[in-house]
């Protein structure tokens, strides 16, 4: 679901910049005035993991389309809302950056659509319908259900920003007809592998599921958080090989109604100019989670040179982005912890 900034005029783009970043700020403000000093490893490690995770596009069976992992209803889970959207910010904030995976005037629009609905609206449904169930049939229903309506919420909002932004070539009730379905299926399986680790954190240490609830300063995450760690370097440096080439739902459904997956800039603004060289010459350092200078390289036949660097470039991805994602989100936690301490 991530938008390039071709999808965007440069007004719809900076009103979700802006709109996205009072929210970040109001998070930060809450965080500051409740939260605990265990929050600052697991924020690093939990985005980590999300950033793996979301590298590992999924088919879905009869479609020629995939998905991926979006993570923001996992991290409310475990981390509560506030820290929750601050982590996605992160995850998205580095992928765009430097990985070119979603646009720099889109960012605001992609933490608006994969992680203000995610953590404000499906974690809510799902806080609602697990209530404090320990029946593991309830957890998973709630975290589907909610899984599903968060990436439904999502999904409508990429259809109603693209139509604001003047894309005629994407008329709403066709996009919609498209994105809906596609994104149901994707949001069945992010609530299926949600439940999936929700249980083995319940099982291995419930106490972090009542983590924003409670007082945690008793407690030793160390153990989960390194298991966290290690399998984002598995799923990054090396599950991320086998990840489904297919276009991923908002590319699919692009092509169904234009027969491309990606479109011209919508207006040919300034803006656009100096956040597409931003990124293409300044700060993506993988595009596409790829050795972009190896491409010419030809000591090797074609197709095995080509799927060498690939999965080189893959592994490399996985591994740097988990690190700046973990990095990134330390350094933020550890800064509204100093700032909290300080009042």
């Amino acid at each position: 679901m991530h938008m390039s900034d071709a999808l965007l005029s440069p007004e719809i783009g900076v009103s979700f910049c802006a709109a996205t970043a009072g929210v970040i700020a109001f998070s930060s403000y809450k965080l500051k005035i409740n939260t605990e000093d265990k929050l600052v490893p697991l924020m690093g490690v939990l985005g980590a993991f999300v950033f793996a995770m979301q590298m590992i596009n999924f088919t879905i069976p009869f479609t020629g389309s995939s998905g991926h992992f979006v993570g923001g209803l996992l991290l409310s889970i475990l981390l509560g809302p506030y820290a929750g959207v601050i982590t996605i910010a992160s995850v998205l904030l580095v992928q765009a950056l430097f990985f070119a995976d979603g646009g720099i005037l889109a960012l605001g629009a992609n933490i608006w659509n994969m992680g203000v609905y995610s953590c404000f609206i499906a974690y809510p449904i799902y806080k609602l319908i697990a209530h404090s169930s320990n029946s593991s049939k309830r957890l998973f229903f709630a975290a589907v259900t909610a899984s599903v309506i968060g990436l439904q919420a999502g999904a409508i909002s990429v259809v109603l920003q693209t139509c604001l932004s003047g894309r005629t070539e994407l008329p709403f009730g066709a996009f919609t007809l498209f994105m809906l379905p596609i994104h149901l299926g994707i949001g069945i399986v992010e609530g299926a592998v949600t439940a999936g680790i929700i249980s083995f954190v319940k099982r291995e240490r419930p106490e972090l599921l009542t983590f924003s609830h409670h007082s945690a300063s008793s407690y030793s995450f160390k153990k989960i958080a390194i298991t966290f760690l290690m399998t984002a370097f598995i799923i990054g440096g090396v599950v991320s090989w086998f990840a489904s080439k297919d276009p991923d739902g908002l590319q699919w459904s692009i092509s169904k109604i234009t027969g491309k997956t990606e479109l011209p800039t919508v207006i040919n603004s300034k803006l656009h100019t100096f956040t597409k060289e931003l990124q293409e010459k300044k700060t993506a350092i993988l595009p596409d989670y790829n050795i972009e200078t190896q491409k010419n390289d030809t000591s090797k036949p074609n197709q095995e040179n080509s799927g060498k660097w690939f999965s080189t470039g893959k592994s490399l991805s996985g591994i740097v982005g988990s690190l700046m994602v973990l990095a990134l989100c330390v350094a933020l936690s550890f800064g509204i912890s100093a700032v909290r301490k300080r009042h």
